[in-house]
């Protein structure tokens, strides 16, 4: 008995707990302050950690290489088309394309082999000859009244045919493709046949008549101005330069007061007037948008009507289509609608969106921002028309030297592109992605987060812009369901998880190289190259590639034309250490024909009526 009680008396709990309950401190207390510190820590490490931005902004080192090196890589994508195109050769020509996984083809675009024309330029531009001399000996047998359907669509057709037919021509001098080049740009004239003007969605070939609705979208109704034009630069047709001015006339007279001078989505065929509030940079719209910038500086920089309606778009993107997202930072630009309560935005941001980088660069690089009156432009009275909280927003933008905000936005978006690559298992972005932003989440406007960042004295680099890391999950995680659950940190949620081998984010890419100098778009390019030789290469071309946000991606049976067309020249451009088309002489269509820069003559503007 008294062994026990010395034994207790001595016992080192027993102790500590005499002496708690003399401070009146009792065990319930601990219980209490044990499970409260459980809580905190749960807290923690499952929320709380992720409060302070994990991807630090500022400068990540990437190696300049060798010009050796660049130009293995460019070899590289070079045989990369060579496999691409040897398989459509083998197994679909003359159709449209090939379906890379049964080794099929598919006339998708009319039947005339658009794979073959929609290269043509590729070919020229990587030295190709062989391939070139046998894409050309189906071009000598085309007649283009004889599609493998009669109603034939507009838009792609003038991108990818048209465009590559020009193109060719442009470089070449050779006349089979001028004379072809004016047969098909004569043979799509009755898509015209409308009160405004604006093309129609087809044109059925066989009995020369347009079709379609009488509502078309953005995209289609506005994407052939800078093909016509030169197509009549070189044939000396007038239909053709009247053909090319139309979209430019409607467009300046068009009411787009209550839209920020910002086109929306869908016009009326008949009116020349916008239809819907939808306001979008990308599918349906994009290429309108892309096509003010480029009109102007195709035709020598004298075409100041789209140069104001560039200046417009860019200042409403930038004011009301671009957020930052609430945890990484990431730049991006979204869509909306207007409602009679004001704007909705979607948050959805779309591969094809990822070309406004590249033209953000390109207006940077080619444009007097600065000194708009050095070409007639005062940029606040590009506002006089519009809508006072628009107006304010034009005082705001012109805060700011416009040339750097450009560019800084360019390079913004064009990371946030890349990045939706380099977070996934694959490597490859996704088609659409939604941002955490609006609803519960915090939504930041690009110009809200630039002012605030101008207050505090811009010590950083500015909201967007900053080098950032991929985000890497969570390294134990092997299926897609463990990874979604810490989308906090990634900051957006994939839409739609197809990687279609679309151009836009390469394209970018490109254009930010050789405007800035700067290697790492370089470097991110050949990162997004390898991954499209791991994934989506088969045994006779590339397949679109499913699921790419996860750690089992399917191929699918697809391989678009501008995959050759666009994706792999503007990675083999990217890659050269020549810069063998200069920006201030070619100008990119939006399948990436590249066309000349040209001037009208006097006798010219007096024939066709160009101010």
């Amino acid at each position: 008995m008294n062994f026990s009680t010395n034994l207790l008396r001595n016992n080192p709990a027993v102790k500590a707990s005499a002496s708690l309950r003399r401070r009146g401190i009792s065990i319930r207390h601990l219980a209490f302050a044990l499970a409260f510190s459980i809580a905190l820590l749960t807290l923690y490490y499952n929320y709380l950690q992720y409060v302070p931005n994990p991807f630090p902004g500022g400068v990540i080192y990437y190696p300049s290489e060798t010009p050796e090196v660049w130009e293995d890589r460019a070899l590289q994508v070079k045989n990369a088309f060579l496999h691409a195109y040897h398989g459509y050769e083998h197994f679909a020509f003359p159709s449209d394309e090939l379906l890379p996984v049964s080794n099929g083809s598919i006339n998708n675009f009319n039947g005339w082999g658009v794979t073959a024309i929609d290269s043509l330029d590729t070919m020229l531009i990587m030295g190709l000859q062989p391939e070139y001399d046998r894409a050309m000996t189906a071009i000598h047998d085309l007649n283009f009244t004889q599609p493998i359907k009669p109603d034939v669509p507009f838009f792609e057709t003038v991108i990818r045919y048209l465009g590559g037919l020009l193109s060719a021509y442009a470089m070449t001098k050779d006349d089979v493709l001028r004379t072809r080049a004016d047969q098909l740009g004569t043979a799509l004239a009755p898509a015209f046949n409308t009160s405004s003007g604006f093309p129609t969605y087809s044109v059925n070939l066989v009995r020369g008549t347009s079709s379609g609705s009488r509502i078309g979208s953005l995209a289609e109704i506005a994407s052939y101005q800078m093909e016509y034009a030169y197509l009549g630069k070189i044939t000396g047709k007038k239909e053709h330069v009247d053909r090319s001015m139309t979209a430019t006339r409607n467009f300046y007279s068009a009411e787009l007061r209550k839209y920020g001078g910002m086109y929306p989505m869908h016009w009326n065929l008949s009116s020349g007037q916008a239809s819907d509030a939808h306001l979008s940079v990308g599918a349906a719209s994009d290429s309108a948008h892309e096509y003010t910038l480029k009109q102007y500086l195709m035709t020598a920089r004298h075409d100041t009507a789209n140069l104001e309606m560039y200046l417009r778009f860019t200042s409403h993107v930038f004011k009301n289509l671009m957020f930052i997202s609430p945890n990484r930072q990431l730049l991006y630009v979204t869509d909306s609608n207007l409602y009679r309560g004001g704007n909705r935005n979607t948050h959805h941001f779309e591969h094809l969106s990822c070309f406004l980088p590249g033209l953000f660069a390109l207006g940077a690089h080619t444009l007097p921002l600065n000194n708009l009156q050095d070409v007639g432009l005062n940029f606040t009275e590009l506002a006089t028309d519009l809508l006072p909280e628009h107006k304010m927003g034009y005082e705001e933008l012109a805060s700011f030297n416009l040339a750097d905000l450009h560019l800084w936005a360019a390079e913004g978006l064009a990371q946030t592109c890349y990045l939706t690559y380099a977070d996934q298992p694959t490597g490859l972005g996704p088609d659409i992605v939604t941002m955490r932003s609006g609803g519960i989440h915090p939504e930041i406007p690009w110009m809200e987060a630039m002012q605030e960042w101008t207050k505090q004295g811009r010590k950083s680099p500015p909201p967007g812009v900053g080098d950032k890391h991929p985000w890497a999950g969570d390294n134990n995680t092997t299926n897609m369901r463990d990874r979604e659950t810490t989308i906090p940190e990634r900051d957006y949620y994939v839409r739609n998880s197809e990687y279609q081998l679309r151009p836009e984010t390469v394209e970018s890419l490109y254009i930010l190289y050789r405007v800035t100098g700067d290697v790492k778009w370089r470097h991110r390019g050949w990162a997004i190259f390898q991954a499209i030789e791991r994934e989506a290469k088969t045994p006779s071309g590339y397949a679109s590639v499913r699921d790419v946000d996860t750690y089992d991606p399917e191929q699918h049976d697809a391989m678009p034309s501008f995959f050759l067309a666009e994706t792999l020249k503007y990675l083999y451009l990217l890659f050269r250490e020549d810069d063998i088309v200069p920006l201030d002489r070619w100008v990119f269509n939006t399948e990436a024909h590249p066309l000349p820069v040209f001037e009208w003559t006097e006798e010219e503007k007096a024939a066709y009526g160009i101010p």
